[in-house]
């Protein structure tokens, strides 16, 4: 038989270091860990199975067993799943794929419970076995190779491990924790079954240990009853007992499951230690019928911007395991949502080319893309509830459950707000009762909880558009020159920060009959909120300054597609806008910040003809340094640099001295 040491990934070794010297505080998790692992390893082999009935060789009853040894001080977790060839024992536990290690250790907070739950996230749930063991021992045999191609693993979780070949009877895995002495407590059946209970009741698989009964112990004195007795113990029987409920969640009736049961499922699904902010479970029955449990989180993940993450939820297919992260059964918009959906209708040897194509994924699809959205609703219907009495003095009752509900939708959108937004680009038919859940920031309110019709309801007689403004950060957009007349009329603008704003209002051009109108393009026109003085004098003003216009047209055409005098300015003395049908100068910056290509465009600058420095132009000698930092400004009040900074600055020393 073949022996040979090798040595862990660096990143491997790094993580074995953290487990075994600083993840105490919440030992328990290994357990849940390495049944979750064994509980996979038989969902794959029930999949491969499908196509090759021969993997399930003599033993088609797919279980995971949890037995302990006190005198050897050896806790082992033995599945008969699909089992490992010796080279996948090497790829699997020598090493972590992507980075996960790099990416754990960038999470840890330094809150020893809270760290410990994080284990799981990263795909190196095997390695917290090393909480408990000084020793690790692996025993496997993949599904379908002869019995002496079995594989022995061994590491004591520093820098190497060994790895031999085998005769193993049995295909599946054991694995064997020899635990320190700070461990022994997980030598005792009623502890074991405690966690198991807690954590892995939900697995549709059985998790058998074997029975236990007291014995008294031996008469001291045989001939006398009542001389007294040794200590007695519990002995096992050899009898195996089902220690799960071994049904699958989702399978159960609403009534039958507890508010408990759902969040611990959720926690073990998503590895999230956190409970979730929300949940539908739902029996779905038509033309295609299916089940759906879908949650939202309380928190967004540490990858979910990561364009190359799989998401999506579990799918099964008659409580049969199909395949993890279905990324056809949830719009990427709602990558966050987690769940499980269980199809009665699809083949069980669906692949993923059938799943992007069937009619019955795009029923699933669909009918989860709008449960998510009534779940959104439900949670912004009650996320702010005035209980103000009325007219009568009474104040209105609010119920536990809506009670519970108020604040909710806020902390949602904080987490994934962003994320929802793209939604308005990807998914046409739900478009309106997407617009219906954003929220913004708004000349009015520094917190970002105003939704579009919240905006209608407050808008001014005779304003026929909702204004809005983007920038990179909300003071950027508070202080931005285009808003000044806005202000100065008591005109609320939505205030856009995120950087997905600029992209996803390219896809909503109005609300509820109302158009958006960006007060960073075209011209400014308040229609009936200005007044036939404003107007008046504003095309006098216009008339007046058009010698020094030309001038300014001149002097910045490599700059400005035009130059025109403004109402929309108060304090400052200019500002850039772009034409109604251009691109912004946000959306540019964005774009060649992610590399892109931003079309060649200029901007229009706007000039307020009243303000001391715009009318210093006209007959000073410095009139093109002054139309340069003119522009330069306006650029720089917008979040902008100068193309040439150092000229600007020169510019500006010039003037000063």
């Amino acid at each position: 038989m073949s022996k040979q040491t090798l040595s862990f990934q660096a990143e491997v070794a790094q993580l074995l270091h953290l487990v075994t010297h600083s993840l105490y505080s919440n030992q328990e998790i290994f357990l849940r860990e390495l049944i979750s692992n064994a509980s996979d390893a038989c969902d794959k082999l029930r999949f491969e199975g499908l196509n090759n009935s021969a993997l399930f060789e003599d033993a088609p009853n797919l279980e995971v067993r949890v037995t302990f040894d006190k005198a050897a001080k050896t806790l082992t977790i033995t599945d008969n799943g699909i089992g490992m060839s010796q080279q996948e024992a090497i790829d699997h536990l020598g090493t972590i794929a992507k980075s996960g290690t790099k990416d754990f250790m960038g999470k840890l907070s330094g809150d020893q419970k809270q760290d410990a739950q994080l284990i799981g996230q990263f795909g190196v749930g095997f390695y917290s076995g090393f909480i408990v063991a000084d020793k690790i021992t692996v025993e496997s045999r993949r599904a379908g190779l002869a019995a002496d191609e079995g594989v022995r693993w061994i590491s004591g979780g520093t820098g190497d491990f060994e790895v031999e070949t085998i005769t193993r009877a049995e295909r599946g895995t054991s694995i064997i924790l020899h635990l320190r002495d700070d461990a022994e407590e997980y030598l005792n059946a009623w502890k074991l079954k405690q966690v198991i209970a807690k954590y892995s009741d939900h697995i549709s698989l059985p998790i058998l240990m074997e029975k236990e009964e007291w014995k008294d112990g031996e008469l001291i004195n045989p001939s006398d009853e009542n001389g007294g007795r040794q200590p007695g113990g519990m002995f096992k029987t050899g009898e195996w007992e089902t220690i799960n409920k071994a049904s699958a969640l989702w399978a159960r009736p609403k009534k039958d499951i507890t508010e408990e049961q759902y969040a611990d499922f959720y926690k073990a699904i998503s590895h999230d230690h956190e409970a979730p902010l929300t949940w539908a479970h739902n029996r779905v029955e038509g033309n295609t019928e299916y089940t759906q449990l879908l949650y939202i989180p309380a928190k967004a993940p540490f990858d979910l911007w990561n364009r190359d993450k799989k998401a999506g939820v579990k799918l099964y297919v008659k409580r049969v395991f199909i395949m993890d992260d279905a990324e056809a059964l949830m719009p990427t918009y709602l990558r966050f949502v987690k769940g499980v959906i269980d199809s009665a209708d699809l083949p069980l040897n669906v692949s993923r080319e059938l799943l992007q194509e069937s009619r019955d994924v795009r029923a699933i699809r669909e009918g989860s893309t709008k449960r998510v959205l009534s779940m959104l609703e439900d949670l912004a219907k009650h996320d702010r509830h005035d209980t103000t009495a009325g007219a009568d003095g009474v104040t209105d009752v609010v119920d536990a459950d809506d009670k519970a509900k108020e604040g909710k939708y806020t902390a949602f959108y904080s987490e994934f707000g962003a994320v929802l937004k793209e939604g308005l680009g990807e998914d046409f038919g739900n478009r309106e009762r997407l617009a219906k859940l954003l929220r913004f920031a708004s000349t009015t309110s520094d917190t970002v909880t105003v939704g579009f019709a919240d905006y209608k309801a407050r808008m001014k007689e005779g304003q026929e558009a909702i204004y809005y403004i983007t920038a990179e950060t909300l003071a950027a957009a508070k202080n931005s020159p285009q808003l000044e007349v806005f202000k100065k009329k008591g005109i609320e603008v939505l205030l856009m920060t995120d950087r997905v704003d600029e992209w996803a209002l390219n896809y909503l051009h109005e609300f509820d009959g109302t158009p958006l109108q960006s007060v960073a393009k075209g011209a400014v026109d308040l229609g009936k909120l200005q007044d036939e003085a404003e107007k008046k004098a504003a095309e006098e003003a216009a008339e007046t300054f058009k010698p020094v216009l030309a001038k300014l047209k001149e002097a910045l055409k490599d700059k400005a597609e035009d130059v025109r005098v403004t109402t929309r300015l108060v304090d400052s003395p200019a500002c850039l806008v772009v034409q109604d049908d251009g691109m912004s100068t946000q959306l540019a910056r964005l774009l060649k910040q992610a590399g892109q290509e931003a079309p060649a465009t200029k901007p229009v600058l706007e000039v307020n003809a009243e303000h001391a420095l715009v009318k210093k132009l006209d007959g000073s000698v410095h009139f093109h340094d002054l139309a340069h930092i003119l522009f330069d400004q306006a650029l720089l009040a917008e979040g902008g640099l100068p193309e040439d900074p150092a000229a600007y600055v020169k510019r500006v020393n010039a003037l000063l001295v």
